[in-house]
């Protein structure tokens, strides 16, 4: 399938076996947590290499008393951003990997079940600054986590959201989305400052706004509420 520019598919053999792994209906909770975060993982080290660089922030000397120049990343604010509830497990994973500790704002949506359309019942970003001031956004990367991306609604209303906060720059990573809700989500606001990343897409969603074959309710099966 032909995906916008903006929307990488990984192509890294490990994320292809562990999201087999993940499609399994024998995956035990323990086992799909950790195969959330190992993927994760995988995906946060191409994702963050596709939107950050880095620069020379000084010298400092090892243990041998040699001097070397301490390289960083940049740019440096930079904000996780998890979809409750599953998006939580995606966290550790990004901070495991950046250099420095970065805020973590969450942001609550469901997905209503008669409309598939997204209800914010959650939102602790920061307050927000009118764009045009002197502070227009309090980060300049804003990295939305959320495994899945089913319709695209969640996506396309947490990138409204960010938006309206100020942010320009919008990295979406997500382990598994459908054709459709991808490109939902990458052609928010003409595609402008977005780029998602994801581990893999399948083509076809049935009638309650699953994927399909997918890898079911995530949240459920990572937070033991299946069947509530």
């Amino acid at each position: 399938m032909s995906l916008p520019a903006n929307i990488t598919v990984s192509t890294h053999p490990c994320v292809k076996a562990k999201l087999a792994q993940l499609r399994s209906s024998s995956a035990s909770p323990k086992q799909t947590r950790a195969l959330v975060k190992e993927i994760s993982l995988l995906l946060a080290c191409d994702a963050l290499r596709s939107v950050l660089s880095v620069e020379q922030s000084g010298t400092d000397i090892t243990p041998l008393g040699a001097e070397f120049p301490v390289e960083t990343i940049t740019p440096k604010s930079i904000a996780l951003i998890p979809i409750l509830r599953s998006g939580l497990a995606m966290v550790e994973a990004f901070e495991s990997i950046l250099p420095d500790y970065v805020p973590v704002h969450h942001l609550g949506l469901f997905r209503e079940r008669t409309t598939l359309q997204p209800v914010e019942y959650y939102n602790n970003l920061p307050t927000h600054v009118a764009p045009g001031s002197s502070n227009a956004s309090s980060c300049d990367i804003a990295i939305v986590l959320d495994p899945v991306i089913a319709t695209g609604g969640t996506a396309e209303a947490a990138i409204q959201t960010l938006r309206e906060w100020g942010v320009e720059k919008i990295l979406v990573v997500s382990i598994i989305g459908s054709d459709q809700g991808v490109r939902r989500a990458a052609t928010e606001s003409g595609g402008k400052g977005i780029h998602l990343f994801v581990g893999g897409v399948d083509e076809k969603l049935e009638s309650k706004g699953m994927i399909y074959p997918g890898v079911g309710d995530i949240g459920d099966r990572l937070f033991l509420t299946i069947g509530k």
